[in-house]
């Protein structure tokens, strides 16, 4: 049993002997090479670990700059989404606006549109209250010669006119022109001024004293001195004769043929003579001369015939009287037919044009 362990480590000793001698029996020139081998080997592991490193480091700086990367695409996409949603949003007022412009383009041409009608519309309503003024204007004027009324109108309505500014209506305004300085030519008669004074005089008609009512003044009491001496006989006797002198007046009249009237007559008298200064005055208002000097006559003799002479307001009334019958009513007075004429043919010639 023993035997086997003494035999074995025999041949490792044996082997390392033909290993070295081997070795001693290796060429020289390959232990340089061996050197220089060892030395590349060193080299080589130094370059590969160096650039292991190398890449390790360019790796780790990559996933660095990856992660920098990625997340700045992140960002870049979240500001990417930002903005696609801030277009849509824009894209959206930007629709709404468009909308918004169209609705207003419309609606200013639809208020063109309107102004345009509307200023038609003025015009021709402009025109129809100038002819309807010019109308009755020229009306009043043939049924009344109020002159001064239609000269109003004339300058009212060529006022209207020029606060349009309208070229086209020029050639209208030198006619209306024309007309207002014919009519400020024309004479001119107060038909209200008369008429008013012909009112007065009916209103003072029942306040004029009748000359039947007129009585003499009383004549002065002469009273002399009282004598304190004299008899109480005496003065009764004076006083008694001085009363007795009153109870007979003696008066010398101007007008013998004085008219006494009842009081039915005075009544009607009052009224015909009313009567006579209302037709007088209808006359004035019909431009009817003979009969406005006819009722004025009436009245006048009436009043010299049946009133007190010596009354103060009977005078007033006989020379207002005198006066009226006197004044002028009947004249020619112009027409304003040019006027008229021209604002219906400016108005037929914009119909014409629509």
């Amino acid at each position: 049993m023993e035997e086997p362990s003494d035999i074995a480590p025999s041949a490792p000793v044996a082997s390392q002997a033909e290993t070295s001698a081997r070795a001693n029996t290796r060429p020289a020139y390959l232990q340089p090479l061996a050197l220089v081998a060892a030395l590349a080997l060193v080299v080589f592991a130094w370059q590969w670990y160096d650039s292991r490193q190398q890449i390790s480091a360019l790796q780790h700086e990559l996933a660095q700059r990856l992660a920098v990367a990625d997340a700045e695409n992140k960002q870049s996409r979240g500001v990417a989404e930002q903005v696609r949603e801030a277009t849509r949003e824009a894209q959206v007022k930007l629709g709404v606006l468009e909308a918004k412009v169209q609705e207003s383009q419309n609606q200013q041409i639809a208020l063109e549109a309107l102004y345009q009608e509307l200023s038609r519309s003025r015009d021709e309503s402009l025109l129809a209250d100038v002819e309807q003024t010019l109308l009755v204007a020229s009306q009043q004027m043939q049924l009344a010669g109020n002159v001064k009324s239609a000269l109003i109108a004339l300058q009212t309505a060529d006022a209207r006119l020029a606060r349009l500014d309208r070229p086209q209506l020029a050639s209208l305004r030198k006619v209306i022109a024309r007309d207002v300085e014919r009519l400020k030519l024309a004479p001119y008669v107060d038909l209200i001024g008369i008429s008013a004074r012909i009112d007065d005089l009916m209103t003072w008609v029942d306040l004029l004293p009748l000359a039947m009512e007129a009585r003499a003044p009383d004549a002065p009491v002469v009273k002399g001195a009282v004598d304190p001496q004299e008899s109480a006989w005496i003065r009764f006797t004076r006083e008694l004769w001085r009363d007795m002198r009153d109870l007979v007046r003696i008066e010398k009249m101007d007008r013998p043929d004085l008219p006494l009237l009842t009081p039915a007559q005075t009544y009607f008298l009052r009224e015909n003579l009313k009567l006579r200064l209302l037709g007088a005055r209808l006359a004035l208002l019909a431009h009817d001369e003979k009969s406005f000097r006819t009722d004025l006559k009436a009245a006048r003799e009436w009043l010299v015939r049946y009133y007190d002479g010596r009354d103060k307001a009977v005078v007033n009334a006989i020379v207002a009287v005198r006066q009226l019958h006197d004044s002028q009513i009947n004249i020619e007075v112009p027409d304003l037919a040019l006027s008229l004429d021209a604002v219906r043919n400016h108005r037929l010639l914009r119909e014409r044009a629509r």
